[in-house]
């Protein structure tokens, strides 16, 4: 089992930039993936990075060249660095851990970004 909290999330300026943390807890060593997910108002949850336990990442196209995601394997925390920030990008984001021996998945329990002057 894993346990996720997020951190970070808050309302920002466009243009303005703003890192999430996710700090996973318990059985991590069987983590094979952690990602950054989002759900605007009216939309389905879609990806947003992710980050493999070998450093492969992937980008939704919507952030490339904005958004970076990163881990601290020291700490076991992920991170999405959320620069030039749109409008577009006001959502609840989601960590998320994909486990390596089972088809579970873990959720932390979301943090509001807002975008807005």
């Amino acid at each position: 089992q894993v346990q996720l909290v997020e951190s970070g999330g808050g309302l920002v300026q466009p243009g303005g930039s703003l890192r999430l943390s996710c700090a996973a807890s318990g059985s991590v060593f069987n983590i094979y993936a952690m990602g950054w997910y989002r759900q605007a108002p009216g939309k389905q949850r879609e990806l947003v990075a992710s980050i493999t336990s070998g450093g492969s990442t992937d980008y939704a196209d919507s952030v490339k060249g904005r958004f970076t995601i990163s881990r601290d394997n020291a700490k076991n925390t992920v991170y999405l660095q959320m620069n030039t920030v749109k409008p577009e990008d006001t959502a609840v984001y989601y960590c998320n851990a994909q486990m390596i021996f089972t088809p579970y998945n873990y959720w932390g329990q979301g943090t509001q970004v807002t975008v807005s002057s």
